[in-house]
């Protein structure tokens, strides 16, 4: 493809992106235009030379309306749902050195299942039939968090008759009221913090409350707080495995309010998902690795103590309330053929405990 072939609008590029089902695309200033499949981010035509910094500006005017280019121009960046006929998508526009970068998270407005998922469903729809307490989905970015919180919102609202309130940033999946009413907010847009929203849920007579990320400390202290008062509240976390959330939901606290956090977290939380998504072997599609940690009688002990670092051992004999370790659910998954030998170790927690079992 030659210079003079670069495409004239945004929406051009989501739709290939949508049609070679793509998680991410990205116009970057200086690099062609590339995309994200399978986890794997490459260009979308090897011969595609650089884009030039007029040509992602002339990109970016194509999509932004008059007031979000001034905040692209005043604060250096933005993001937002942004939805065409082609779809939604989270839009991020930054302004860097060179010049303008958009990335573009493609959403499928297709709401999953839990089971299309490849989520234990005797071991999860005990979590979401709770009438309060914490549910927490954890991963790292691109790991299918929303998606699984979708999914879990979802059944919620076929399977109860509640009030429903989702707090995002932005606003990916659109939930149709079913057997609950359900209420959508998008910081910046209807409230200006998860924080600020937080504490107006709670005058807002909601049963079930979603948050799409628990940032700060007034955030996770304010859920903590719902989760407490009767309110089933989910939310996600940038963490890797159970422990590592904890451990990042106690720190967040002064160390003077601990000791009572550990008990407000002991006695509320229900469950944290932790999840991966592996390449197939098969190079067909990325697969979902899972830990699932349901808070026992065993598991608050150790909270209460402050000895997460025993979790992964209570995990291990948990299995019959259907909880599963992270490097148990690659095992499973490499022994099955599904993902690779090497993906299984590189992702594992245990890296040697992984090795023999691979060796064995």
């Amino acid at each position: 493809m030659s210079e003079h072939q670069v495409l004239d609008h945004v929406d051009q590029y989501l739709q290939l992106g949508r049609e070679y089902n793509c998680s991410d695309l990205h116009l970057p200033t200086a690099y062609p235009p590339a995309w994200r499949r399978f986890g794997q981010l490459a260009p979308i035509w090897p011969d595609h030379p650089p884009l030039t910094p007029e040509q992602t500006e002339r990109l970016a005017r194509s999509f932004l309306n008059d007031e979000e280019w001034n905040i692209v121009e005043t604060k250096g960046d933005i993001d937002f749902a942004y939805a065409n006929s082609e779809g939604r998508f989270r839009a991020s526009v930054v302004k860097q050195r060179l010049g303008y970068d958009m990335v573009f998270r493609i959403i499928d407005t297709t709401i999953r299942s839990i089971e299309d998922i490849g989520l234990p469903l005797d071991s999860i729809l005990p979590l979401t039939r709770y009438q309060n307490g914490l549910i927490l989905v954890t991963g790292a970015v691109g790991s299918g968090k929303s998606t699984t919180l979708a999914a879990l919102v979802d059944f919620i609202n076929r399977d109860r008759e509640d009030h429903i309130l989702t707090l995002e940033d932005p606003i990916e999946y659109v939930f149709e009221s079913k057997g609950c009413q359900v209420n959508q907010r998008e910081v910046r847009t209807h409230t200006e913090s998860f924080s600020k929203a937080l504490r107006g849920a709670l005058r807002e007579d909601p049963d079930v409350i979603m948050v799409g990320e628990m940032r700060d400390l007034e955030t996770i202290q304010l859920a903590l707080t719902a989760a407490e008062t009767g309110h089933l509240v989910l939310g996600t976390l940038h963490t890797g495995n159970a422990p590592r959330t904890l451990d990042r939901v106690l720190d967040v606290f002064p160390t003077d309010q601990r000791d009572q956090i550990r008990i407000m977290v002991s006695e509320s939380l229900r469950g944290i998902l932790s999840q991966q998504l592996v390449p197939r072997m098969d190079g067909s599609g990325r697969v979902l690795a899972l830990e699932l940690l349901v808070n026992t009688a065993a598991v608050a002990n150790c909270i209460r103590e402050g000895k997460t670092f025993m979790i992964p051992g209570v995990m291990q004999t948990g299995k019959n309330v259907g909880m599963i370790t992270m490097d148990e659910s690659l095992r499973r998954l490499c022994s099955q053929g599904i993902i690779s030998r090497e993906d299984a170790l590189y992702r594992a927690e245990d890296k040697n405990q992984m090795r023999s079992y691979l060796q064995s």
